[in-house]
Parts: C-alpha cells; structure tokens; sequence
C-alpha cells in the first residue's frame, strides 16, 4: 500500500511539472509490451510518453499489447499511445478499446497519407481525442497541407525511417531536408505547433544534439526518442540557450526604452524572434546566461 501511495505521488508531482503537449520538446517511444518500464517512462525527463501498438509489437501481439496498455491506465498511467495505420483490423481493435479510456493523453496515427485517416480516427475516438498525424511516406508529405488541416490533427510527427525506406532518401540533414521542410510549412499553415522530428538511431548523444540542431534550425519543436537517456538531450537541444536568452531580453529592454518605436525594416522579425525566446525561456526556465 505504502509503495502505491508513493507511485501515485510521484505521478502527481510529474504530471504537475510536465511541458504541455503543443510545446514538449522529447517524446519517448515506448514498445507496449514493455509494461514493466511504464512507469519509469511516465516519471522520466521525457516531455511525453508514446506507447507503441504499431511497429514495436508483432501481428501476433497486438491484443496482448493493448490489454497491457488499458491494464497499466486502470491503474493511474497516463500516456499517448501510436495506433496502427487506418484500415488496418489492429486500428479498428485500437480506437474502439481506446474510446473513453481515463488515462489517454492522445494517439499518435501510424502511416497518416490522408486527412480523411484524421477525421475518421477522430470521430471513432469520440471528437475530443487529439490525433498526431505520422507522416511517414512520400504520398503523406505531399499531401502534408491537407492533413495538417483535417480536424482532430494536433501536431503533425516525420516518420523518418519509413520515408526512408519508402523513398530510398539518405540519412543525411541535406537530403531530410525536404520533407521536414514541408512537415514545418504544412504546421504553419494548419495553424497547428511546430512539428515533431523523427528518432535518431543509435547512442551517441554527439550525434543527436547534431540532428536536433539540424531540425531546430529547419523549424521543427520537437523530437521522438527510443531510450530514457535521451530525452534530457533532447529538451536541452529544444530548448533557448542562454545566451539566445539573454540576447532576447536585452533586445526586448532595449525596445522598450526606445517607446517601442519600429526604428527600421529589421525590428519586426527581430522583434518577433525575441518575444518568440522570452516565451519558450520562460516555458521551459532556461535563464540567460
């Protein structure tokens, strides 16, 4: 009883301390047959926790996962789970287990290529659900506008290995370049947050600070993760550095003492870039340096 109490405590305490989803920055990626590491992601430096029905559990699996997922809800657990693809038998098996269950931030749609996927996902959930279309193919991307549009989309994710495998694109920052782009741009135009990068693969946390600058720097807010040691990694890569910070508030002091007054054509981004730090410093309480 006293080691329930305590787990239940520190959930509290996480989920009062957690970055709001339109903001996080690191979202873990967690097989759904890993029931025995739920509740050391739920309380890790993860922004969110994504449980993985779709690409993590074999065909074989899938109600095995789910009950383990709907299990560890009934209990107090909180996440966002990936869903399999629309028109699958495991999607239809998903959103009726999923509807009306406590403990459900969200779902993350696998293979989303249409808005119609969206729509029909978000109804199915019951219209509150909010649905994170992954973008995971040429013909998605493309049509990453539309899908970014659909209602129920929340925040649009890159499947990147998936595009990979289905574009034969190397795993190089010139050659991702495109389809983040396009994923950023769709974002903006369906008035939804920055989007949401797809894992790096591997350990090396060199190589992922290297990758998540290469999507800060491309527009994209946020990144999936595999493993409990990234996440910090990432939130740090996510988020202002110091000096950015400190740069920002001076700027915006300096405007201020000026009576706010647009002195030429490079205050207004300047301005906007500011203001767009001050938030995202005060958000997540990175002080300037």
């Amino acid at each position: 009883m006293t080691i329930e109490i305590d787990l239940a405590e520190r959930r509290r305490s996480r989920e009062e301390t957690r970055v709001d989803p339109a903001n996080s920055r690191s979202w873990l990626l967690l097989s759904a047959l890993r029931d025995d590491a739920f509740d050391a992601a739920q309380l890790s430096r993860a922004d969110q926790v994504i449980l993985d029905c779709e690409d993590a559990v074999d065909d074989s699996r899938k109600d095995e996962a789910r009950a383990k997922v709907l299990d560890w809800f009934a209990q107090g657990g909180r996440a966002w789970v990936r869903i399999n693809e629309r028109g699958s038998q495991a999607w239809a098996d998903d959103v009726r287990a999923l509807r009306d269950t406590d403990g459900l931030l969200g779902v993350m749609l696998a293979k989303t290529e249409s808005p119609d996927q969206v729509v029909d996902t978000a109804q199915r959930l019951g219209g509150s659900v909010p649905v994170i279309p992954l973008v995971e193919s040429a013909l998605g991307i493309e049509d990453a506008v539309s899908i970014a549009r659909a209602p129920g989309a929340f925040r649009l994710a890159f499947g990147s290995g998936d595009y990979r495998r289905d574009t034969g694109t190397a795993n190089e920052s010139l050659a991702m370049a495109y389809p983040r782009s396009r994923l950023v741009t769709a974002s903006r135009i369906g008035g939804l947050p920055g989007p949401i990068d797809g894992p790096t693969v591997g350990t090396s946390h060199a190589l992922l600070r290297e990758q998540s600058a290469d999507g800060v720097a491309l527009g994209l807010t946020g990144k999936l993760c595999l493993d409990l040691e990234t996440p910090a990694v990432i939130n740090e890569s996510f988020s202002p550095s110091s000096a950015d910070v400190a740069w920002a508030l001076d700027f915006l002091a300096d405007f201020e003492a000026s009576g706010s007054v647009i002195r030429d054509g490079s205050d207004k981004p300047r301005l906007a870039r500011a203001r767009k730090i001050s938030e995202r410093a005060a958000l997540f309480h990175v002080n300037p340096s």
